[in-house]
């Protein structure tokens, strides 16, 4: 598609980075320690070149779309309520859309009409394995179809129109499961943070709604598809030192194998489920961003793309 006809505008890293000159980076390089993903790419200039604009706009879009709906609820007649800002966050496995997730979170609540920003992953709207094994489904996790879409958009709708303590199940990267009676606790947010792979689909079949319809703003996390198979790869073996290593993981037999066999099962992973998954599900989905943080060799953003229209 020529630029022209593309709905959005490319700005390159070096102009993006002119945007957040004025404004230093509230966090400090243990913060960013923390918030960095395994295996992804974060630091100080990234933070203020990248993140730091990204967060004023979505601070600025905040800002006039509290004014907006106060405007539409006095053309009615009724009294303006708070109604929470949603961002919808997504992007292929192992892409780094965590990271960008939480830094986002971090900055928001550092700007002055946005200090209480909650973040959710939809990990937790994953049915429990024991249902994904009872729909035989059990090797389609990650795919729209392992997820519980009505349970996941009651609460993303709860959220928005002002339900003042909503809840969300957790989700285990330990035991791959849901953890029975555990709970996520969202009340009454100025902004809610949703991060997920396949979060921009517009409606199924004999669907009315998706859950991107409930997002004042929607990200994507791009890069080349190559680029994230070895991205995939390289945390898979940073996790077979790290979280395969525990017993109690459910991927623990990964740490055990010859690192040839493990690194063979990884790339079979990918070619079998995240590969098709990205290119059915979540790449055609990137056209529909507000935004696009397009990622090149080493998890560093080189380009922002902002919708025109």
């Amino acid at each position: 598609m020529s630029d022209a006809l593309s709905p959005f505008l490319e700005i390159s890293r070096a102009d993006w980075a002119t945007l957040s000159r004025s404004t230093q980076s509230p966090l400090t390089e243990a913060e960013i320690a923390q918030i960095r993903g395994l295996g992804d790419f974060l630091d100080m200039r990234e933070v203020e070149e990248v993140y730091l604009p990204v967060s004023r706009l979505l601070n600025l879009y905040v800002g006039a779309t509290q004014k907006l709906h106060a405007v539409t609820e006095s053309f009615m007649g009724e009294r303006a309520s708070k109604t929470p800002f949603v961002i919808g966050v997504a992007g292929s496995v192992a892409v780094g859309k965590s990271t960008v997730s939480r830094v986002l979170k971090e900055l928001l609540s550092r700007w002055e009409g946005t200090p209480k920003v909650a973040l959710v992953t939809t990990d937790g709207f994953l049915y429990p394995n024991a249902e994904l094994q009872r729909r035989g489904i059990m090797h389609r996790k990650g795919f729209p179809e392992s997820y519980d879409r009505l349970a996941l958009i009651k609460f993303v709708a709860d959220v928005k129109s002002g339900v003042a303590r909503v809840t969300a199940p957790v989700y285990s990267h330990l035991s791959y499961d849901i953890v029975p009676g555990e709970e996520v606790v969202v009340e009454s947010p100025d902004v809610l943070i949703v991060e997920g792979l396949t979060l921009l689909q517009t409606p199924g079949p004999n669907q009315d709604v998706a859950v991107s319809d409930f997002f004042d703003f929607k990200i994507y996390v791009d890069a080349e598809t190559d680029e994230i198979r070895s991205w995939f790869i390289n945390r898979f073996k940073k996790l077979r030192e790290t979280a395969f290593s525990n017993p109690a993981s459910y991927f623990h037999r990964y740490a055990e194998l010859e690192e040839e066999f493990a690194l063979d099962r990884a790339q079979e992973i990918w070619e079998t489920i995240n590969l098709p998954n990205l290119n059915e599900n979540i790449l055609p989905t990137r056209s529909r961003a507000t935004l696009v943080l397009r990622k090149g060799v080493g998890h560093s953003v080189s380009s922002v793309l902002l919708r025109k229209v």
